[in-house]
């Protein structure tokens, strides 16, 4: 199965993606031949980020492989040890209507607050996480819950570790010729996530994920490339501080951050916005150990 072009557009001047190859395979190994032709070859999940980007001309892929029709990227699955596997190509829709899902409650909490219902009905978990906009919701909510990425490529099959996942601006560590095929992610119930974002149904100014099961484990967004975790904050929260304690020492996180300013927000404007969702994020996550 080849690429197919499509038409030049007349209007040079719109703002629209160059001329691009496009094919839609009807399995995996097929789509693996099909990325592996040319580094310009792109996987097309939901195309909810790489579509915008390419009509700002961010992006411009030689060729796209729709994976629209893969099934066996799809369902979300309830593991024996009470954690969940998911498909890449499950819809951020059909994850916040799972039943499954509901066994850790914070991924179809995050997944409802993600822009309005035509892009939850089109984009994918793995678009949202292989996008890594730096102001995408799922990156470090991943982070945060410890979830493994299975990578499928032609040397085999591998798992990464979210840590490891995540390399940069719209950089992943699935590399030219592999597919993200999974995430799963392990049991537990005390998360929370707390975000302002650019609008009602906008991208993150800055968000904050907490995770008090076991180990805690917090991830920031918008404040770097990827994912950011404050390990002092974690180790003190290990300690095992009371709600006052856990709000006194996120006071100075701040300081410690270097993130980005741009028209929507000034870096001192995402410093302060840090600690007030981290905050929040811990509260909400206290809170149900509670219940």
């Amino acid at each position: 199965m080849g690429m197919h072009t499509r038409p030049r557009c007349a209007r040079t001047s719109c703002m629209l993606p160059r001329e691009v190859g496009y094919a839609r395979p009807s399995n995996l190994p097929e789509a693996l031949a099909l990325l592996a032709e040319a580094d310009g070859v792109r996987a097309l999940a939901g195309g909810q980020t790489l579509v915008s980007v390419m009509k700002a001309r961010v992006a411009s892929p030689d060729a796209l492989v729709d994976l629209g029709a893969l099934e066996e990227l799809r369902g979300i699955e309830l593991r024996p040890d009470g954690g969940l596997e998911i498909g890449s190509m499950t819809t951020l829709s059909e994850i916040v209507g799972s039943p499954e899902a509901r066994a850790r409650p914070i991924l179809p909490e995050v997944c409802v607050q993600i822009a309005d219902t035509q892009v939850r009905n089109r984009g994918t978990i793995g678009g949202n996480i292989c996008a890594n906009d730096p102001t995408n919701h799922l990156p470090p909510l991943m982070v945060a819950l410890g979830a493994r990425m299975t990578v499928l490529g032609p040397g085999g099959e591998r798992t990464v570790e979210a840590d490891e996942f995540f390399l940069g601006v719209y950089m992943t560590a699935v590399a030219t010729g592999e597919l993200l095929t999974r995430v799963t992610l392990p049991p537990g119930r005390r998360d929370g996530f707390a975000s302002v974002t650019i609008g009602v149904d906008g991208t993150c100014l800055v968000s904050a994920v907490a995770t008090l099961d076991n180990e805690p484990r917090i991830a920031i967004g918008c404040v770097a490339a990827v994912p950011h975790r404050p390990r002092a904050l974690e180790r003190r929260l290990g300690e095992g501080l009371d709600a006052d304690e856990a709000r006194a020492a996120v006071r100075g996180l701040g300081a410690t951050l270097d993130p980005p300013g741009d028209v929507h927000g000034s870096a001192d404007y995402r410093r302060a916005l840090a600690e007030v969702v981290v905050a929040r994020a811990i509260t909400q996550a206290g809170a149900r150990g509670n219940r």
